[in-house]
This record gives structure tokens, C-alpha cells and sequence, in this order.
């Protein structure tokens, strides 16, 4: 992933997500992140509505992090959301979620994620889950540009 795309993560939780950012740093990513707490901001941002028109506001996200409980609109109407979108539905839509259901992750792949993981329970296997996600669709993977 080249050092200018952004990548959006989508999590209400404040120890999620600055377990992510601290794992990231641990990983040397340096993208741009960008942060939204619940999945009607996310489709603001996403469809670049309300707090996020102005041009700048949103840059199209290279990779989404999308945690699947969410206040408001839940993680996968927002899955839908993207997958169904023609500008959209190319990102890479990576589910992070405490949810080990069946039922879940079978919803979610046949929504068009990318991949689903089983946020762990403690930090340090949290890091490493993070460390891996970012090696291979960071840096093994090649994305879509932006903008597709």
C-alpha cells in the first residue's frame, strides 16, 4: 500500500482502536487513518454526506477495518452498503469483530468481505492479529487505486 492511501477504520470501541494505532505503530505503517465511531458516520463518510461533503473532507479509503457492532447502523448494513455501491464495492473490506458466530461470518462473506477476524481477547494477541493484517493486505496484497 503505497504511503498515500488512506485507510478508514470503522469502531465505536476507544481501546480497539487505540490497540490498533499503537499495533500499526509497532508495524511501521504510516498511511493516513481515518476514524469513524458508528456506521451512519461511516456512511457519511463513505458516500461523502453531512459532515463529510466538502471536498477534502473524505479521502476515498484504500482498505476498510469494519467492526460489525456498531451503534446505529450495525457493521454489516454498512458491509451492504459498500459492497452494493459501484464506487465502492471494490475496496477491500476487512471485517474485525468479536463475533466468532457462524452465522456472522457466513452473512459477511457472502456480503462481499474480504476477510473476518476474531478480534482476540488479550492486547498482545490483538497486536499480533493487527501485525498480520497489515503485512499481507499492506504490504503483500495489491490494492485497488483510489477513486475506483
Amino acid at each position: 500500500m503505497n504511503e498515500s492511501q488512506t485507510m478508514l477504520i470503522v469502531e465505536d470501541n476507544d481501546d480497539d482502536y487505540f490497540a490498533t494505532m499503537r499495533a500499526f505503530s509497532k508495524a511501521n505503517f504510516a498511511n493516513p487513518v481515518r476514524r469513524c465511531t458508528n456506521g451512519d458516520q461511516a456512511l457519511d463518510y463513505l458516500f461523502q454526506r453531512g459532515e463529510f461533503s466538502a471536498p477534502d473532507a473524505a479521502p476515498r479509503p484504500s482498505i476498510i477495518l469494519l467492526d460489525l457492532n456498531l451503534p446505529g447502523t450495525d457493521g454489516r448494513s454498512v458491509l451492504h452498503a459498500i459492497k452494493s455501491a459501484p464506487g465502492l464495492q471494490k475496496i477491500p473490506v476487512i471485517v474485525l469483530t468479536t463475533s466468532n458466530a457462524e452465522q456472522d461470518i457466513e452473512q459477511c462473506y457472502a456480503a462481499g468481505a474480504n476477510s473476518y477476524v476474531q478480534k482476540p481477547v488479550d492486547f498482545e494477541g490483538f497486536v499480533v492479529a493487527i501485525a498480520r493484517l497489515s503485512e499481507f493486505w499492506l504490504e503483500v496484497s495489491i490494492l485497488p487505486k483510489s477513486g475506483l
